[in-house]
């Protein structure tokens, strides 16, 4: 029996050759086909980050836009109250002038009382009682802010003045356009003028 020739077979095992076909991919498609799934997900990947950068970016513009309208509707809230504000004190103090204009005659009237009582007999406690009242209605224009412009001697203002004669005076010294007289007291609150004085005003 032949003995098998192993230096041949031993060649073709380690022929270069061989080995290199053996060592090469068995489908040369299935490496490119790899490749470009690779690289199909990397363009997806890429393609989601820039869909979420762009969702940021709008959202954050949204954001940005709802802040602007939330800062503009807060200022418009705030005007509003304030506004309101002025228009409740407004109120409440047109409501106060009123009040205190229908009150002003009675007051006249009781100086004019106190005025004429001095020429006149008039019994010491009626008068008294008179005069307690007329204090304390005072007291009460006061106590609301209300001053009296019964004022002789000053220049004539046409914003609390309100002139019922013009003369001369008899004091050359008195300027033109000066309160000579009160004829009815004015009254104010604050700058807000009640009821011009009537007053004689030197020519």
């Amino acid at each position: 029996m032949k003995k098998k020739d192993t230096k041949h077979s031993t060649e073709q095992v380690l022929d270069p050759e061989i080995l290199n076909e053996d060592m090469k991919p068995e489908n040369d498609q299935n490496v490119s086909e790899t490749v470009g799934v690779l690289s199909d997900e990397t363009s997806e990947e890429e393609l989601r980050i820039a869909e979420l950068e762009s969702t940021i970016e709008s959202l954050k513009s949204e954001l940005e836009i709802s802040k602007d309208t939330l800062l503009r509707r807060t200022a418009e809230f705030e005007n509003v109250k304030k506004r309101m504000m002025r228009e409740r004190i407004q109120l409440l103090d047109d409501a106060k002038i009123e009040a205190v204009k229908a009150f002003l005659p009675v007051n006249d009237d009781m100086q004019r009382s106190l005025g004429a009582a001095t020429d006149q007999e008039i019994p010491k406690a009626f008068l008294e009682g008179v005069n307690l009242v007329a204090e304390k209605f005072n007291h009460v224009l006061n106590t609301y802010g209300v001053e009296m412009i019964n004022e002789s001697g000053v220049p004539f203002d046409v914003n609390i003045h309100d002139a019922m004669l013009k003369t001369p005076s008899n004091d050359p010294s008195i300027q033109s356009d000066t309160v000579l007289q009160v004829l009815e007291a004015g009254y104010k609150i604050g700058d807000k003028v009640i009821r011009h004085a009537k007053v004689i005003v030197s020519e």
